[in-house]
């Protein structure tokens, strides 16, 4: 498989330059060529199939070519030590649970993978003798998987970059208390500057002389790709139930890595009726869904902080997925997107609102970013469909948020616990790019 840039100003280039590299040379991000169909009989036979099993014939369909079949079946088996399963919560609507893995949210899959791929990659390049430096801004839930998914492996380091005071405490010890090989970079600003930092270093020609560098965030080919696994084992587990002819998938959303990760698997033929992205105040997709321009803007700080991002990466996948012949006609992309994906919005006060209503009826807890897609199916599902949200994340790591707005005193599961146990190791640094470059070249 080749891979080009969404820019289209980049050489094509091959899954071990992707993986590597993460961004192209024109800051695009690269997308497959082909996406192939899966045989129908695949998509007939996944309900009596096991997760990792779907898995493999998913990830043989995007990877097969560039990997060998025996180590790829390694690779999705020792990521896929967990399910993840769906869960009646209301009537039609069921909840999508992603916080089965180390970590307890839905980026365990990515990160696990993403790590196992790129030791396979250094050990079949015999790549021993220079450290591979990944880069990771994370507005929360990213920086725990991948720090937790890379500890320990050789010939690797990881810089998480989180914006200070805006993730939650569990989830900021979650990656400050590993050491190892895992340095956690404090920054004085937000989820954006992060993501900005990120990028710049990689377009840095001194930097890249200096070290060699990648992302583990959802720009990078083998972290987005593998979290369609998700949504071919929901279809899995709803036709089982004999739920899934007018299937609807709504995707808590922002940086927009997981939600791109389902349309892909929708463009291999997985048949999922329509999606939904759900925002929370940080909603330039949503308006772009409804003006057809995109608007990115500063960031605001939210219940539901792993979505507050205010320029998500992924819109620009998502756009060329949807344009013709990678043609760019602004029109016609965005009447293809709207034809399949919704959008909705919410503020702070209606996420209070939904948690509350949600565990009154049902006892169902959901996290604030859950609570956006719970809400999104509870107002726009029409007769006859039934709706699948993702519970992205444990609602333990937001422990303070939910106790207060639900007046509970949720347990906090052991493995979360073994992290608040831990000692905080972060490095401040400021926002300015001229900082962190500094930083990176005395390493």
């Amino acid at each position: 498989m080749k891979y080009y840039s969404t820019n289209g100003k980049a050489p094509v280039a091959d899954l071990e330059k992707a993986v590597v590299k993460g961004l192209a040379e024109d800051r695009g991000l690269y997308m497959p060529e082909t996406i192939h169909h899966l045989p129908k009989a695949f998509i007939a036979d996944m309900p009596d199939m096991s997760f990792r099993d779907i898995a493999y014939n998913v990830a043989s369909n995007f990877f097969g070519d560039d990997i060998d079949e025996d180590a790829l079946q390694d690779i999705v088996y020792d990521t896929l030590s967990f399910d993840c399963p769906v869960v009646k919560v209301k009537d039609n609507i069921y909840a999508l649970e992603l916080f089965h893995g180390p970590t307890l949210a839905f980026k365990d899959v990515g990160a696990r993978f993403m790590a196992r791929l790129l030791r396979y990659m250094l050990r079949k390049g015999g790549a021993t003798d220079q450290t591979v430096n990944v880069l990771v801004a994370t507005s929360g839930d990213t920086g725990s998987a991948v720090a937790n998914g890379f500890l320990g492996v050789e010939g690797i380091h990881v810089y998480v970059l989180y914006p200070k005071g805006k993730v939650s405490p569990i989830q900021e010890c979650q990656f400050t208390t590993l050491g190892q090989n895992i340095t956690a970079i404090e920054v004085d600003g937000v989820f954006d500057d992060c993501q900005s930092l990120v990028k710049s270093a990689f377009m840095d020609e001194e930097l890249n002389r200096h070290m060699k560098l990648t992302s583990a965030n959802s720009i990078n080919v083998a972290r987005f790709l593998p979290q369609a696994f998700y949504y071919f084992n929901a279809y899995a587990r709803m036709k089982a139930l004999g739920k899934a002819d007018e299937l609807v998938m709504c995707v808590p959303s922002g940086n927009f890595g997981n939600i791109c990760s389902a349309l892909f698997g929708h463009e291999m033929g997985l048949p999922i009726k329509r999606f939904i992205a759900a925002n929370n105040a940080n909603d330039i997709f949503y308006k772009y869904l409804q003006t057809g321009k995109y608007e990115p803007k500063a960031s605001v700080q939210t219940l539901a902080n792993a979505m507050d991002v205010g320029d998500p990466s992924n819109f620009a996948r998502i756009i060329n997925l949807y344009s013709e012949n990678g043609k760019l006609d602004e029109t016609a992309t965005h009447k293809r997107i709207t034809s399949l994906i919704s959008g909705a919005a919410y503020s702070d006060d209606q996420i209070r609102e939904t948690m509350r209503q949600c565990f009154s009826e049902t006892g169902y807890v959901l996290d604030p970013h859950g609570a956006c897609g719970y809400r999104a199916l509870q107002e726009s599902l029409r007769p006859g469909e039934v709706g699948v949200f993702c519970e992205t994340a444990h609602p333990a790591k937001f422990k303070e948020k939910v106790d207060q707005i639900l007046g509970i005193d949720i347990d906090i599961p052991t493995r979360l616990r073994a992290f608040m146990e831990g000692e905080k190791q972060s490095v401040a640094m400021s926002k300015d790019f001229a900082d962190f470059k500094s930083y990176l070249l005395t390493r």
